[in-house]
């Protein structure tokens, strides 16, 4: 049954593939619509009730867009509704979340070192987070605030900062980030599905019956879309932080995710102001450049001060105990130190590397009991470790780990998936 994990391995790498492929399709349509909605222009003769018009080249032919603030008089006989991205990208995400971060709750969620839960008060807590998360949010919006969207948005950035320390004390670092960019993401899906379509519905229905619509369903809609054009950026950078430990796996990972937030803030800013006309406001690329400097900085000013032992100190859990007992594992754990602890260690020899790669260590027999499906994954069944083979894995090492993997998953054939 260790053919599970590669299974496992396979369900994760196409639940990633759609969720990129839906997240690009989403991030483009949105990006699309709001450089377009900046860009209309009000020319003489529009029809009756139109805002603006924009002409566009593309694929060889000229595209004549016009925009209608509330609603055109008649309901047009074919109208294409964007939300199938969004409500795909959530799904696909939510579904990651599920297979690598719940399902491996014991090495990639939970943090003994900082909270001592068990894997369903973790997971319990993943869940709940993200909801709470919208209904905050979602009750801001709907108060005095949404009249005031620059305070609006102030407090928004400060709530999204409060999450990024919460997550970050009771898990780890990776997780932290990754569940902050889930918490945002939840948080512009919502805007779609409760807010944005809903009201777009009302709209429709209007015109379907013959009503004039009212205004103020555009209005709100339009504020959600804001928020959303906003947070995209940091939402990507949150996504992809997972691979990087000098963002994740720093003690002030919390603080990287506010600058990146105000980084999301100044980039857009520059090109929502190119769209709408309003020139080319460079300053914006300076102060983004500062902000990553101090990204930079955060990341590595904890090497100053921090101990050799790191959360991966814990006990074993039972699983673990299991490969840390199985056939084998004294000869793997003889070989992985020799051929893999240059990088993988809490003080790294190998040039260039400050910090081990995902902050995976392989320097301990326990270290290697907590890494045994990577170990297996990487350097076993494939030959991604060591990279092009610096450290010179022999063909019957990468079978001794092998077999070691095997005669561990005979003793928990289900369980073995999940680690």
């Amino acid at each position: 049954m260790h053919d599970l994990a590669i299974i496992w391995d396979w369900a994760a790498f196409a639940i990633r593939w759609v969720h990129v492929i839906t997240a690009i399709a989403w991030i483009g349509s949105s990006f699309y619509f709001v450089a377009l909605d900046l860009g209309l222009r009000k020319v003489p003769h529009l029809p009756v009730g139109a805002h603006g018009e924009e002409w566009q080249v593309h694929g060889g032919g000229f595209y004549h867009i016009q925009k209608y603030l509330v609603a055109p008089e008649n309901m047009p006989d074919h109208l294409i509704w964007f939300k199938w991205e969004s409500y795909a990208t959530w799904m696909s995400g939510a579904a990651l979340l599920m297979v690598v971060y719940w399902a491996g709750a014991e090495l990639y969620l939970i943090d003994a070192a900082k909270a001592d839960l068990a894997i369903w008060q973790g997971i319990l807590i993943s869940a709940a987070s993200l909801s709470v998360g919208w209904l905050i949010y979602d009750f801001l919006c709907k108060s005095r605030l949404g009249e005031q969207p620059t305070l609006l948005m102030v407090l928004l950035f400060v709530l999204l900062v409060v999450m990024a320390w919460g997550y970050n004390q009771i898990f780890t670092g990776r997780a932290a980030l990754l569940h902050l960019g889930a918490f945002t993401a939840t948080i512009m899906t919502a805007n779609v599905f409760f807010i944005i379509m809903p009201n777009q519905r009302i709209v429709v229905k209007d015109l379907q019956e013959g009503r004039t619509p009212d205004p103020k369903y555009g209005k709100i809609a339009k504020l959600r879309s804001t928020h959303n054009n906003y947070l995209t950026l940091p939402v990507v950078f949150l996504m992809l932080s997972t691979h990087y430990p000098l963002a994740f796996a720093t003690e002030y990972n919390w603080l990287i995710a506010a600058l990146v937030f105000l980084m999301g803030v100044t980039i857009r800013h520059f090109f929502n102001t190119m769209h709408a006309g309003g020139g080319m406001k460079w300053w914006t690329w300076a102060v983004t450049a500062l902000l990553f400097i101090g990204v930079m900085w955060l990341s590595t000013a904890p090497l100053m001060h921090d101990s050799p032992e790191t959360s991966q100190a814990r006990a074993l859990t039972k699983t673990e105990q299991v490969f840390a007992s199985a056939g084998g594992f004294d000869e793997v754990a003889s070989i992985v130190p020799g051929r893999c602890s240059m990088c993988h260690a809490r003080e790294p020899f190998y040039d260039g590397i400050r910090r081990a790669p995902k902050n995976i260590l392989l320097e301990t027999p326990a270290d290697i009991a907590r890494a045994a499906r990577q170990i297996y994954l990487q350097a076993g069944v494939t030959t991604a470790m060591p990279p092009a083979n610096v450290s010179y894995m022999e063909d019957a090492e990468r079978k001794a780990i092998i077999q070691w993997y095997k005669n561990a998953s005979q003793d928990m054939p289900f369980r073995i998936a999940f680690q």
